[in-house]
């Protein structure tokens, strides 16, 4: 498995359609432990204990609103450089105020603005 996704349970059927394995959360403490269950066999401290299916994770997608629940869990993670590598999209209700999308942030780190 290379992809995981974590966000609605929308979008984890959608993403299910393509091949891609998700699991749906509904708050914090789900999206928390389901992040931690994943990054956990890259923690060298906590060892690798997780199924074979989670070990071969390289890129977690995951929607804005879970992003936002991680907060800086995800943030120290980013940082740190490890895999799986995380990717944020809107979730089913749209972009969340305030984001960036993708084609911003990269006009804004080369300066380009039409």
């Amino acid at each position: 498995m290379d992809y995981f996704f974590i966000g609605d349970p929308e979008l984890v059927t959608a993403f299910r359609f393509v091949g891609i394995q998700g699991q749906a959360v509904s708050g914090q403490a789900e999206a928390l432990a389901l992040f931690r269950k994943l990054t956990r066999s890259w923690d060298e401290t906590a060892g690798a204990v997780l199924p074979v299916d989670f070990a071969s994770c390289r890129v977690l997608i995951l929607t804005e609103e879970t992003a936002l629940w991680l907060g800086d869990t995800l943030a120290d993670w980013q940082l740190a450089g490890a895999y799986p590598l995380v990717v944020e999209i809107p979730g089913t209700l749209g972009r969340l105020p305030g984001r960036k999308t993708l084609v911003d942030s990269i006009r804004e780190a080369i300066g380009i603005h039409v």
